[in-house]
């Protein structure tokens, strides 16, 4: 199919985010640690541009409900921190006015809640306390079968992900712009379809994939789209050989962690839904590969990493919502069978290439998959 490029209407641009942020507010989001069975509550949230405002700082081990509002102008995030802020849960990209929900297993042990508005910094946080016991999700042999099947679809990843990463940064630091312009958004693809499991180790997915005006005051843009930034924008990659060598030891330090990390059901399910959130809070408006334009490579990354989580989860969601598992099945199909229209080649077309009807036609069916999968999680905690 030939896809005609020309300027794109921000009035349509603005309804196809629109259209992809409701969808991602449907349903529970976020990801789980170990506690058990169906929410027992639904704990408030009340965020702001100053203020970060749990309803309880106790409760008893098992699933809760998160639902945080957002009464500021910023966009914020909502997060549930173990020791050494190791990321239990977290809700990303609640715009203002919106609320969402986070479900989350808990076991008996000290966290810590934080609001981030704007998306930066180490939030306003909270302490709280969870005593007692619960039974754990992961006791069910199916779900506890499913981490160990999505953790082996992790390990050729990340195994992938640092081979393609090293070969990026060998032509970064050999000057070879063109080879590493077609390098980057392959390696990217291994990133992207693991950013569940990435988005638990805290300061590494920022630094290995923040873009450019993300970073907290004083810190350095660095990563992926800092080397993307050189090769489209400027030419000259000089002086990248600090932030290839960075990126490089980064990635291989998230392979290593990755690959001894096996997600609890409720992660698994939520960050099947945080992969569909990626594309309708980044992909969808060009922002993510502002320079590269290689946006559509991420997108069918993400789909790919979504529909692996799904796959794992599958005896389980079959033995438990049958119906559910053939509408998530049917709305794949469909908006695979839509990114396909613009595949060129082994990759895909630049994202500045894409019409606006064709991004509404990827928006609409982004956002039918989004509805279905965003039912997954409650499903894992047997609500």
């Amino acid at each position: 199919m030939s896809i005609n490029a020309r300027r794109r209407n921000p009035a349509v641009l603005t309804s196809v985010v629109a259209a992809l942020t409701l969808a991602a507010c449907g349903g529970s989001s976020g990801g789980g640690s170990d506690g058990g069975g169906e929410a027992a509550d639904d704990i408030a949230v009340a965020a702001s541009d100053d203020a970060c405002e749990v309803a309880t700082a106790e409760l008893a081990a098992g699933t809760h409900r998160f639902t945080i509002t957002n009464a500021g102008s910023k966009v914020t995030e909502f997060y549930v921190y173990a020791d050494g802020d190791r990321v239990v849960a977290e809700v990303e990209n609640i715009a203002p006015g919106v609320a969402r929900d986070l479900l989350v297993e808990l076991p008996a042990g000290d966290y810590q809640t934080a609001c981030k508005p704007g998306m930066t910094g180490d939030g306003i946080r909270s302490a709280l306390t969870v005593t007692g016991e619960a039974v754990s999700l992961s006791e069910d042999e199916t779900l506890t079968r499913s981490g160990t099947d999505y953790q082996r679809y992790v390990q050729s990843q990340t195994g992938a992900l640092v081979e393609q990463t090293t070969a990026f940064t060998e032509a970064v630091k050999a000057g070879d712009i063109e080879g590493a312009k077609a390098l980057f958004p392959v390696s990217r693809t291994y990133w992207e379809r693991i950013e569940p499991v990435a988005d638990i180790f805290g300061d590494l997915d920022p630094i290995i994939d923040g873009r450019e005006g993300d970073q907290a005051e004083g810190q350095d843009f660095t990563g992926f789209h800092r080397i993307e930034k050189a090769l489209w924008e400027t030419g000259d990659v000089s002086d990248m050989d600090p932030y290839a060598d960075q990126l490089l030891e980064n990635v291989q330090e998230i392979a290593a962690l990755a690959n001894e990390v096996t997600l609890a059901p409720l992660q698994l399910a939520n960050g099947a839904k945080a992969l569909l959130d990626e594309i309708a809070t980044g992909k969808i408006t060009g922002e993510e590969d502002r320079y590269s334009h290689t946006d559509l490579w991420d997108f069918a990354a993400n789909l790919e990493g979504c529909e692996a989580a799904i796959q794992a989860l599958r005896p389980y969601l079959e033995a438990n919502d049958p119906e559910l598992v053939a509408e998530i099945d049917e709305r794949f199909t469909a908006t695979g069978a839509e990114l396909e229209q613009y595949r060129v080649g082994d990759g895909w077309a630049s994202y500045d290439q894409l019409t606006d009807e064709q991004l509404r036609g990827l928006s609409d069916s982004i956002t039918a998959l989004t509805e279905s999968v965003s039912q997954v999680a409650s499903v894992v905690a047997g609500e």
